[in-house]
């Protein structure tokens, strides 16, 4: 089990708002944790600016700026929330059980969406690109 579930939702996010968590500890499950967190408590249009912010932040502190990237976040967003509104689950561990794809089949999820790279694309790390296959929800 990751390092980040021995933390309750608010020890995880306090600790990742103040840059306190070990950059280490934050893969890409606590990545979509924070995302799920976000949107459960702030709601998918305010969670996305939340988690921006949030992310832009720890990045900065750390010094690996140059690893952020807008569009991987919101469409990360998108997804965590589409699997949202079909779980049954109230919270992220449940969650990623019932929706593994997730976790292990993300950038598979992604790319369903859009015929080029935004993982290594430079102008998706600075702002948002639409998908160009099929648009999120």
């Amino acid at each position: 089990m990751e390092k980040h579930f021995n933390l309750t939702d608010a020890q995880f996010v306090q600790q990742f708002i103040n840059c306190e968590l070990n950059p280490t500890d934050f893969s890409h499950e606590a990545h979509l944790r924070l995302a799920w967190i976000n949107i459960d408590e702030h709601g998918i249009e305010k969670g996305e600016k939340e988690i921006q912010r949030q992310l832009q932040r720890f990045v900065k502190f750390v010094g690996a700026e140059d690893k952020y990237n807008r569009t991987v976040t919101i469409a990360a967003m998108k997804a965590v929330y589409h699997f949202m509104l079909q779980s049954k689950a109230d919270n992220f561990k449940d969650f990623i059980v019932e929706f593994p794809e997730l976790k292990n089949n993300f950038k598979g999820l992604i790319r369903t969406h859009y015929s080029f790279d935004i993982f290594n694309l430079a102008k998706a790390k600075t702002e948002f690109l639409e998908p160009d296959l099929i648009p999120f929800e």
